[in-house]
Order: C-alpha cells, then structure tokens, then sequence
C-alpha cells in the first residue's frame, strides 16, 4: 500500500501541518513538562454532545482474491495513491470513557490496476480506478484516563460508504476502458490516537484502517475477460490520517 503522502496537491497542507506540530509541541511542553501544569480546557470532556470536523489523508488499495484455476494468468498489481478526506463530527458520550461518534465524510481515492498480461500495450494493461466516496461511520471511541492535556484513546466501528465514480450504472466493461464496481459498500474501521487538549480547542490526530466486508468487483459480461474473469473479489483495504478539530 502506497503510503507516501508527499505529492504534489498535498506539499502546502504537510507544511503547515508540520508547522502546527511545532507550535503544539511548544505549548504542550509548557502545561505538561512544569511543575504545576496548566489543565486546558478541563471541564471539556463532561459535555454530553459535542461536533468537529476533520481533515487528512489517505492512501485507498484493493485486498484482491483470484479465483482457484490453474490456467489463470495471477499476475495482477494494484497500487494505491494518496488522496484526501474531509468531513464533520457528531460525538454523543456514552459514559466517561465511550463515546460514540458519527463522522460523515468525503474521500477522494485512486487506485492504479497494472495487468501483466498485456506487456505490450499499455492501454489494456492499465486501469485508473478513481472514486470519490461518502462515507457514514459509526464509531465507538475508547478513551484512557487524561493526564495533564493528553489523553490516548482505541476506536472502532462500521460504515456505509456511497462511491460517485463507481460506474455501476454503465452498459459497457473493460474492453471499453469502463472499469466497474458497486456502488455501495460497507467497512468495518480500527485506529487509535490521541487528544492533545488547547488552550481553546481540542485537536486529535489519528491512524485508522479500513478493510471492506464485500466484493466490490462488477465483472465484465464475457466471463473469460482478461480483466475481471480471473479476479474473485475486490475489496476496499485504506490507511487514513486525520486531524479532528473540537
């Protein structure tokens, strides 16, 4: 899975992300590392219900299954690029130590399918399968006691997750450079993180993976197709980063 996130369209957002890094280091050595530390925002965390909203990056895949048959030619790649997420956050807590969380979001992805089976022409052996997903998760945050103005925490959940660029809808396959697949899909989500408490917001970055339940995969109508008939299913497999602001 291709994790470098340093292209073109994203260098302006990692700098100033790294520069707010900085500047966050900097004010929480000042309340942490003290003798008597300063607690921010200490009575945040007895709110009921509270919102946010996220931004970040990630690098989308596809966990691919070939069907059993000796004759098959097994030699299909995918490669994963970086895109980038956006979207909001609803948190209703449950108790002390689990929230609950619903954070709808739109995600920008492109995988790159190279078939070996076409050497020689470039057309037939690459597919680009961009998306653009919506995404409505339902996430279950655990979080561990606070200390001084950060607090680690595990989450998990499942969404359902809406692909606009899917082509479900279209009549034609692959030998007319429509790569297919459904429309819907369901995820389930792992991760863990952590919330670094300011003076005046909460900000909490966070690894996540994201592995799809089913096959996403429309075959082609002729079922010896290059492209799809040696192919069982395909399924969504993501690492995401994203900075939750509150």
């Amino acid at each position: 899975m291709n994790l470098t996130f340093f292209s073109n369209p994203t260098k302006k957002i990692v700098v100033l992300i790294l520069l707010f890094s900085i500047h966050a280091k900097a004010q929480l050595g000042k309340s942490m590392f003290t003798k008597d530390p300063i607690i921010n925002l200490e009575n945040f965390d007895k709110q009921r219900v509270y919102w946010g909203y996220y931004l970040g990056f990630s690098s989308f895949d596809f966990k691919t299954d070939l069907k059993n048959n000796p004759d098959a030619m097994h030699n299909i790649e995918v490669k994963g690029h970086t895109g980038f997420n956006v979207g909001l956050v609803g948190v209703l807590r449950l108790q002390e130590y689990i929230e609950l969380r619903f954070e709808p979001g739109l995600y920008y992805a492109s995988r790159t399918i190279n078939y070996s089976e076409f050497p020689d022409n470039e057309r037939d052996g690459v597919r680009e399968v961009k998306a653009t997903y919506i995404d409505f998760p339902l996430i279950l945050k655990f979080s561990s006691l606070r200390t001084g103005n950060v607090r680690p925490y595990l989450l998990g959940g499942l969404s359902t997750t809406l692909n606009l660029s899917s082509n479900a809808k279209s009549k034609d396959g692959n030998e007319l450079q429509k790569f297919r697949v459904n429309q819907w899909t369901t995820n389930y989500t792992m991760g863990f993180g952590v919330d670094l408490y300011f003076e005046y917001f909460k900000f909490s970055p966070s690894i996540r993976g994201v592995f799809g339940l089913k096959n996403e995969l429309i075959p082609d109508a002729d079922p010896n197709s290059p492209w799809t008939g040696n192919i069982e299913s395909l399924k969504t497999r993501a690492v995401l980063i994203n900075f939750t602001f509150h």
